[in-house]
């Protein structure tokens, strides 16, 4: 279960940092799940924000999983 919660936390903060490369830098077109989605695609830096957060806190989260 520990090993899950770090890979889930791992691709949620990949993904959003993939969504923030290509909101400043244009990068990462093919790869960024935030502009797939159609009721986050308005708001794409608040949602890579979001999703590198709860990727970060889903990792740190991972430690108190016992296994």
């Amino acid at each position: 279960m520990k090993k899950l919660c770090e890979t889930v936390g791992f691709l949620l903060f990949v993904q959003g940092a993939a969504g923030l490369l290509h909101e400043w830098f244009d990068w990462f077109r093919f790869f960024g799940l935030v502009h797939r989605v159609p009721f986050v695609r308005d708001y794409p830096l608040f949602a890579g924000i979001v999703l590198v957060v709860t990727g970060i806190a889903v990792m740190i989260a991972s430690d108190a999983v016992r296994e």
